[in-house]
């Protein structure tokens, strides 16, 4: 069986990558390098660099491929970049996906597996943990370009019959992210760290996420390929972190002897939010594999060894 990965060069997208090669998928990936890396892409694998806006490449590949599987991981993914540019955000994860979802049903794809993010699509939780059925009041063009992919899911479900299952990321963290961007802290807290830089911790520092291991997210797109048909889930531990304690960990975990320097707060991200992820371990078999302190620990191994990835 042949899974095509868009996004499959990038931070979580060859993790997932890797994760259906090690089940013995065979593996196509696009991706347009403008994030992902070449070095990220498992040997295992074809790569295609292509950008999913591109309707016509990408039909290329569907037509050479003629892949089984889709896990649709490319996208725009960064908070504040989305608050200033909504456009770019709109083209790239909306009309890319949509490109996507109309090439999945003229080749009958099996299943595609979308990346949504529950770190966005909630807003201000009015409960927490969130589980599914809280209501999507995304704060940011990110997460409001993301949900409306989910609605293009299910009318294509509906009209044409294309499964689909969808998965609500956390805060994603692990080996192979960028620290020098914006999405991930605990890359840019490990980059700063183990250079002797200086990390920012935005405003008070008590503002909590849902901290998941990249390879545990991996495990989800793999057990989603045959599980949930139609279905929303929420990958998620149930547990906040602030980012205060995650700049402890990482200090300790680093032997960082700085201190804690705080800034502003930023605009348009939720205070907190960490998400019920209890279907998805009664229905896919999820479970998180990794804590915290040892996904921090090899996380920051890795950016050793990689002089920061």
């Amino acid at each position: 069986m042949k899974v095509l990965v868009t996004g499959g060069a990038g931070f979580i997208g060859s993790h997932v990558a890797d994760a259906y090669v090690a089940e013995g998928y065979e593996v196509v990936v696009v991706d347009n390098l403008s994030t992902g890396r070449k070095e990220n892409l498992n040997p295992a694998a074809s790569l295609y660099q292509v950008d999913i806006r591109d309707e016509k490449a990408l039909a290329e590949v569907f037509e050479k491929e003629k892949p089984d599987y889709v896990s649709h991981q490319a996208a725009r993914a960064q908070v504040r970049e989305s608050m200033d540019n909504p456009v770019l955000y709109a083209e790239v994860n909306i009309i890319g996906s949509l490109n996507v979802l109309q090439l999945c049903r003229q080749y009958k794809v099996k299943k595609t597996v979308y990346a949504s993010t529950g770190g966005a699509v909630y807003g201000e939780p009015e409960y927490l943990p969130a589980d599914e059925g809280h209501p999507v009041n995304p704060l940011d063009p990110y997460g409001a370009s993301k949900h409306h992919v989910e609605h293009y899911l299910y009318l294509y479900k509906v009209n044409w019959g294309l499964p689909y299952t969808i998965l609500r990321y956390p805060n994603v963290y692990g080996p192979r992210q960028d620290p020098y961007g914006e999405a991930g802290v605990v890359a840019i807290f490990t980059g700063q760290m183990l250079s002797d830089g200086q990390p920012i911790i935005n405003g008070a520092g008590e503002q909590e996420r849902d901290f998941v291991y990249v390879g545990d997210i991996a495990q989800a797109n793999l057990l989603a390929i045959g599980r949930g048909d139609g279905e929303i889930f929420n990958i998620g531990t149930g547990v906040g972190t602030s980012i205060n304690t995650v700049f402890r960990l990482l200090k300790k975990a680093t032997g960082y002897s700085g201190e804690e320097i705080h800034a502003s707060a930023k605009a348009g991200e939720v205070f907190k939010i960490y998400l019920d992820a209890s279907k998805a371990r009664n229905e896919l078999g999820w479970a998180e594999r990794v804590t915290l302190e040892e996904g921090l620990s090899r996380t920051v191994e890795y950016f050793r060894s990689n002089s920061g990835g």
